[in-house]
């Protein structure tokens, strides 16, 4: 078993709410609003993040990109951590940086919104959660594993989150992970993101707890295990199919 110490999360990329009522109680440490790679809009991710909220659970939200109007939107819902994707350059985390914090740190709008209390709770959470938001960055380039160093050294950065695919593709290789060098390339993410005493992150897409176990092993403390779609759709699959074939 592994001794590291991780937390474990999953995607929840369907706007159901009770998709985010059944992932919330299946034992999650978090969950995280895919706004990147699905039809979730703001209304939605709204309404998804205080479902997750009133299970216990922390509700991050992976954004569609490093938009300051996005991050702001989404941070206004009461989101407790935000995922960046494509972050390539300490120029692109810092102005992640500077999209979810407040001044004189960040350059964040106020706004009175769910977060706020609706205006209600400004003072409160400006001196609380506002200060306690996570904020992960994703290396999905060949570009950002260069630049790692400076990524993760940005003030206001709590970790880091390998993307194998598009960092893959980068490199002209798209999901060819046993290439040499995109091995070369994911185990100097693993190498310099061990330096730091920050989150180190990792999806697991498929729904098989030996992966995930894997990459605890391998130092990964921020894990994402598979996501509501291919949870759902792999168990009917597998059991319709074992049925037809024992029928």
């Amino acid at each position: 078993m592994p001794t590291t110490s991780y937390t474990l999360g999953s995607w929840v990329t369907l706007n159901h709410p009770s998709i985010v009522e059944i992932m919330a109680d299946a034992g999650f440490d978090w969950l995280c609003v895919d706004m990147e790679h699905s039809v979730t809009d703001y209304f939605e991710a709204q309404q998804m993040i205080a479902m997750i909220q009133a299970k216990g659970l922390k509700a991050f939200v992976r954004v569609g990109e490093n938009n300051t109007r996005i991050i702001k939107r989404v941070l206004d819902a009461g989101a407790d951590g935000i995922i960046v994707p494509m972050v390539n350059s300490q120029a692109e985390a810092q102005k992640a940086v500077e999209a979810v914090y407040y001044p004189p740190f960040g350059k964040r709008g106020v706004g009175l919104a769910r977060a706020q209390s609706y205006g209600f709770g400004f003072e409160d959470y400006k001196n609380g959660k506002a200060k306690e938001i996570t904020l992960i960055v994703q290396i999905e380039h060949i570009n950002a594993i260069k630049e790692l160093d400076k990524i993760i050294q940005t003030e206001g950065v709590h970790g880091t989150f390998i993307g194998p695919y598009d960092l893959s593709g980068s490199m002209g290789k798209p999901g060819r992970y046993d290439d040499d060098d995109v091995k070369v390339a994911l185990a100097e993410y693993e190498k310099i993101a061990k330096k730091y005493d920050k989150l180190i992150g990792f999806h697991v897409i498929q729904p098989n707890f030996e992966l995930v176990l894997e990459k605890v092993q391998k130092g990964y403390n921020f894990v994402a295990f598979s996501l509501d779609t291919l949870f759902l759709g792999t168990v009917a699959r597998n059991q319709v199919k074992a049925l037809k074939e024992n029928a």
